[in-house]
């Protein structure tokens, strides 16, 4: 790990990087590090790294289960926002070049950066390994794309592209035989299996009129899959490239390879992510098992993360902690959540200081929330309930529906302190001339604007979550029926407090026509949220004295 670390101590040496996470691995010899930043500071981060691999690794002395043919095996450039695909492909030929030519190393580009499609694809690039690439780099169809046409000794080659989010994933088995994890991997992968006489693995290969082998696909596409054997757990795994997680995400693939094991008399025992995850696939993995078993997919996101973990067995081999892994959760802002991420007493502290933040919106979006939470909790009740099992799937749309509202309410706590807070710094420019009396005007309508649209957002969201709870109120558990009216009462209160909030931050505006709209909409919300509290108020006491 030392050896690592020099590594990515140049990685993190360069201004405008963050290095998110290193995932080494001991039978397989070789570590995903990922970093993010510009995209010039990346591709500055990445020379650094390449250039240091190569002074301290020696592939002349390399073994490893994993497929590779260098010190820097691959260096792909992935898009995460505000940078197109092209853009990306851009850097990593710009990358490949000045790794080619100032550091002297073999580089073939691949994906989006390779415009030759006989030679962007990975595995078909890495093919023949360090080993094999001394005779192979000397073919002309496989001369680099940059650098020299010979393979180094010491650093070996390196492949340089963009593509987009790949997510690594290990299948682990209860077996040690590579060669049946390999037949499961080619059962599974898109590519398939070569096609032979008599469908044995041995039988003569079957070719087209041209010549070239007939494969039979398998049944995964946008999946590249190979069996190994992981000498450090003394088991046989499955490894899988799951190359776009909107055909074959997570859950998908590991269910297919429990069906194809199960096949050959083999168990699937678990499973490993190796580098980082999106928070979506983690996310659909869970509602995916829950939908399974017939149960409400209107849970929190931490508990849906759990039954993803649970159930695709991450953490067989070692614990599987969210926070590292889940690259949502490594590149969000502490600061925009500051507020909800206090206890309780804690935020009813700083309520209750005398700092005027947070204040009356905050609290409005807060109660807002709560009216959801409790929409979602009768749901999730009435969805459990003994004697219901046939109405799970209409309180799991409903107990759904509340869980977003409550998670898009919840994060109006602290953007209306925001709000808040930019207009307090609007008021607060300089004004000694006319320039900047013009300025900080501006900034003020700007500043202004924000802290009307936050609390209106607050209503609207209020508002249609009391249908929800008019629902629920209706035909949800009536032991629940309580839990509704009070829920009732949240988002009454939510709403009129926002509104008061939207008419006190518009009482200055300088542009009366364009707020005028949402004191005229808000004030209709209000009413709204007045007649829907009564008749949700009424069929709850009817049931109570019922």
């Amino acid at each position: 790990m030392q050896l690592i670390k020099q590594i990515t101590d140049e990685i993190q040496a360069v201004e405008g990087v963050r290095l998110l996470n290193v995932d080494p691995g001991n039978a397989t010899n070789r570590t995903v590090v990922t970093f993010v930043g510009s995209p010039d500071a990346v591709v500055e981060a990445a020379f650094q790294a390449i250039k240091k691999a190569g002074l301290l690794i020696d592939m002349s002395r390399h073994k490893g289960a994993h497929p590779r043919m260098g010190s820097t095996d691959v260096c792909p450039l992935v898009p995460i926002s505000g940078i197109s695909m092209e853009e990306t492909a851009a850097m990593a030929r710009r990358l490949g070049e000045r790794v080619g030519l100032e550091l002297g190393l073999p580089v073939y580009l691949y994906e989006a950066a390779q415009p030759n499609i006989l030679r962007n694809n990975l595995s078909v690039i890495r093919s023949g390994e360090y080993e094999g690439f001394f005779e192979k780099i000397l073919l002309p169809e496989w001369k680099p794309d940059f650098g020299p046409s010979q393979m180094d000794i010491k650093r070996g080659a390196t492949v340089i592209g963009a593509r987009d989010f790949l997510v690594a994933y290990n299948i682990n088995l209860n077996t040690k035989s590579v060669r049946k994890a390999n037949s499961i991997a080619f059962d599974l992968r898109e590519a398939g299996r070569v096609m032979r006489e008599g469908n044995h693995s041995t039988g003569k290969i079957i070719t087209d009129e041209t010549g070239k082998p007939r494969s039979i696909p398998g049944s995964l596409r946008s999946v590249k899959a190979i069996g190994w054997f992981i000498e450090e757990y003394g088991i046989a795994q499955i490894s899988m490239n799951l190359t776009n997680i909107a055909i074959t995400p997570v859950h998908i693939a590991f269910d297919e390879a429990c069906r194809k094991a199960d096949e050959r008399g083999i168990r699937v025992t678990g499973s490993e992510l190796v580098g980082l995850i999106p928070l979506k696939s983690i996310l659909d993995a869970g509602r995916y098992f829950l939908k399974k078993q017939k149960r409400s997919l209107g849970v929190s996101e931490t508990e849906l993360i759990r039954i993803a973990i649970q159930s695709l067995g991450l953490e067989e081999l070692g614990p599987f902690k969210p926070e590292e892994r889940i690259i949502e959760f490594l590149l969000e802002n502490k600061s925009d959540s500051k507020l909800v991420s206090m206890t309780l007493k804690e935020f009813l502290d700083e309520t209750a200081s005398e700092s005027p933040a947070p204040g009356g919106g905050s609290v409005a979006a807060c109660l807002g929330s709560l009216a959801a939470a409790l929409a979602t909790m009768v749901a999730n009740l009435s969805a459990a309930k003994k004697g219901w099992d046939e109405r799970w799937e209409e309180f799991s749309q409903w107990a759904e529906m509340g869980r977003r509202y409550q998670s898009e309410l919840i994060k109006l706590v602290d953007a209306d302190t925001r709000a808040f807070e930019g207009l307090m710094r609007a008021f607060g420019l300089p004004k000694s001339s006319p320039e900047e009396k013009l300025l900080r005007n501006n900034a003020i309508q700007d500043a202004g604007l924000k802290a009307i649209e936050v609390p209106f957002r607050v209503m609207e969201l209020s508002l249609g979550c009391m249908n929800i709870i008019k629902a629920m109120a209706e035909t949800g558990n009536p032991n629940s029926v309580s839990d509704a009216g009070v829920a009732a009462l949240c988002a009454r209160s939510a709403i009129m407090g926002a509104y008061l909030n939207v008419r006190i931050n518009g009482k200055d505006f300088t542009n009366k026509e364009l707020i005028s709209p949402f004191i005229h909409q808000g004030k209709i919300m209000v009413e709204k949220a007045i007649d829907m509290e009564k008749d949700i108020l009424e069929i709850v006491n009817g049931k109570l004295t019922g």
